[in-house]
């Protein structure tokens, strides 16, 4: 895996925790959270396991379901980023 695909791979991960905790936190299951946001299951399972990348319009429709900022969202996926990792 080259450089800049690990390092996509890392923020999808990262992204992909932030989504699981901040979903844990306000106690909606991922069929939950599809339902009110107008998404697939399948796809909320895949942003939470960082296989796909959601697009910045995903972001901020996520984030207002789970009555979060996107700015709080973006901060909590940083945080879940190694510490030594590029993001690009």
């Amino acid at each position: 895996m080259a450089t800049g695909e690990k390092s996509q791979h890392s923020v999808a991960t990262a992204f992909g925790n932030a989504l699981r905790a901040v979903r844990g936190r306000v106690g909606l299951t991922q069929e939950a959270l599809a339902l009110e946001a107008d998404f697939d299951r399948t796809y909320i399972s895949l942003l939470e396991r960082g296989q796909r990348q959601p697009t910045l319009q995903t972001i901020f429709e996520l984030a207002a379901h789970l009555g979060v900022s996107p700015e709080e969202l973006i901060s909590l996926t940083r945080s879940y980023l190694p510490v030594n990792g590029s993001t690009g």
